[in-house]
């Protein structure tokens, strides 16, 4: 079986695998279908075989925390375990206005307190590794809610190690200012570079920087996509002449290598249901970085392409 890489996680000094797993895939009803729990059960133990070390969910994610506490709290020793608060916990009151996009996020002390708790039953652990503010909320509404005393009451009652921010422009730069936050989660990709600067500005600071979207939101297949950004994404990848470039790598596993190639990143989150993904990803990112000549001649052409850094 091929062989992850581990790097360290900023000053957390946690050492975790080049390849993390991100369980929105074990949801009930998502893209991947009605998952059974026997399927979540071998997946999440296929991931863990697999040599991955880092699993990270959210509350949002529906029946995946229960999934991961019923199939592998059993081995919670083998992984770091990331999951995510402002997302809305039960019991909670349903705000009148609430942002956050698709779901509802609402950042006081109580429901925070109350997402972690709930976190911890369902995942049947004493503590989560980091806790990540989901939903990137600004400065303004941190402060207005005390949502950080909350997250430094959790970390001084031993229920969360560490604190972190799934964060994006254009409230990024003020989050990794704040110097308050041990990891960031950036999205990021050959075909979405908006926050490559921001993932090295992130690292800078002392962060450590879990990548999402290094894969689905990146690859020029379409795969686990919304449709019309997967076809944008296919226009800027034939428009960068990108598959000249390849070697020999499939157009994703070319895409899931440039991201792994950044050299700031700490880890980079992908998700599955499928058990031959799972283990191509795994050889993608086990070849290593790309070659460096490869590599700027990748970001070159993207430029050009439209592809580029925004901030």
């Amino acid at each position: 079986m091929a062989s992850i890489a581990k790097r360290t996680l900023g000053r957390t000094g946690a050492e975790i695998t080049n390849l993390g797993y991100g369980s929105m895939e074990l949801r009930a009803g998502g893209r991947s279908g009605n998952l059974t729990d026997d399927d979540a059960g071998k997946m999440l133990n296929a991931v863990l075989d697999s040599g991955i070390n880092l699993i990270d969910t959210s509350i949002d994610y529906g029946l995946a925390e229960e999934r991961i506490g019923r199939y592998i709290s059993n081995r919670r020793h083998e992984y770091f375990l990331a999951s995510k608060c402002g997302c809305l916990a039960e019991g909670q009151p349903v705000p009148k206005i609430s942002g956050g996009g698709r779901s509802i996020h609402v950042f006081t002390k109580e429901n925070v307190i109350a997402g972690v708790e709930q976190s911890l039953r369902r995942m049947k652990t004493d503590h989560l590794d980091l806790v990540q503010l989901h939903a990137s909320p600004s400065t303004q509404v941190l402060e207005e809610n005390g949502t950080l005393d909350a997250m430094k009451e959790l970390q001084s009652q031993g229920k969360v190690r560490f604190l972190g921010m799934s964060g994006t422009i254009p409230n990024l730069s003020d989050h990794i200012a704040m110097g308050v936050f041990d990891v960031f989660q950036i999205p990021y990709s050959c075909i979405e570079r908006d926050h490559e600067n921001l993932i090295s500005a992130a690292n800078k600071a002392g962060a450590g920087v879990f990548v999402r979207g290094g894969a689905a939101k990146g690859g020029p297949s379409g795969e686990h996509q919304e449709i019309e950004r997967a076809k944008d994404a296919l226009s800027a990848w034939d428009k960068a002449g990108m598959d000249d470039l390849l070697n020999g790598d499939t157009p994703m596993e070319f895409v899931l290598r440039f991201t792994s190639t950044h050299p700031d990143m700490s880890t980079n989150i992908v998700g599955t249901s499928n058990s031959d993904h799972l283990q191509a990803n795994v050889s993608a990112v086990a070849k290593g970085p790309l070659p460096d000549d490869v590599y700027e001649e990748a970001k070159r052409r993207l430029a050009a392409a439209g592809s580029s850094p925004r901030a």
